[in-house]
């Protein structure tokens, strides 16, 4: 009996511990590949239709006379990072149950005034007359609340990949930081319209379509705050 309940058992556990470390074991991670539709939007061709005629104000990719922003493919752009976040939430639960049942016994009744026939429907009742009372009741109190304010303010520059059909920008960058053996590192991505890009040549990422940030610190203070992949295992697998 106990070899067949182990044979039952033993799946489910194996379920149950190759799920939670699938769950638990894996860092957080941001996938920047562009959007499906950036891929899917053809890329604006350069035409140059007209004739230089030598004007004073010039023409094509660098007039004299215009904005020094990024316009082509494979142009920088400066990127303000700026993100606040705050969110306050609370909740409370109160549940109670009662439960009462009285079963009673004693169903053999003698009417008549036979003395026989009522001692043997007592002797009978004797027997049969077991009751039963239960009193079941659960209470559950339960609360919690949480509050968050972080902040986050920087700037990357970014390298325009994609000039799209709608004349839009896709953009990426990246910046690697490495003081004291702690490396920081800073990643975007996004579509942006070049609209939104001022005179500076920069823009904030709240304009940004698709932003996509990342922040993460490597080096020895990150190991020591992160727990060993022994611990994760254990948390994993254990059901309690």
């Amino acid at each position: 009996m106990i070899k067949q309940i182990l044979i039952f058992l033993t799946p489910l556990y194996a379920i149950t511990f190759f799920t939670g470390c699938t769950a638990n074991l894996t860092e957080p991670e941001i996938d920047f590949t562009p959007p499906a539709y950036v891929e899917q939007m053809p890329a604006k061709e350069d035409k140059q239709d007209y004739v230089s005629t030598g004007s004073i104000f010039g023409q094509g990719d660098n007039p004299l006379f215009s904005d020094h922003k990024a316009m082509h493919v494979n142009d920088i752009v400066r990127v303000v990072i700026s993100e606040n976040a705050k969110s306050s939430s609370s909740g409370a639960r109160d549940l109670s149950k009662e439960d009462n049942s009285n079963l009673g016994g004693g169903t053999f009744v003698a009417d008549g005034a036979n003395g026989v026939v009522n001692s043997v429907t007592d002797k009978i009742n004797g027997f049969t007359n077991i009751g039963f009372t239960g009193t079941s009741g659960s209470n559950f109190t339960g609360s919690g609340s949480a509050t968050k304010d972080a902040s986050f303010t920087t700037t990357v520059s970014a390298r325009i990949v994609k000039v799209m059909q709608n004349g839009n920008y896709f953009i990426s960058g990246k910046r690697e930081i490495l003081v004291d053996d702690q490396k920081q590192i800073i990643q975007i991505s996004g579509v942006i319209r070049p609209y939104d890009i001022d005179q500076y040549n920069k823009i904030d990422s709240a304009q940004m379509s698709e932003a996509k940030i990342l922040y993460q610190t490597q080096g020895d203070v990150d190991r020591a705050t992160k727990q060993g992949w022994g611990t994760k295992i254990i948390q994993a697998a254990w059901p309690f």
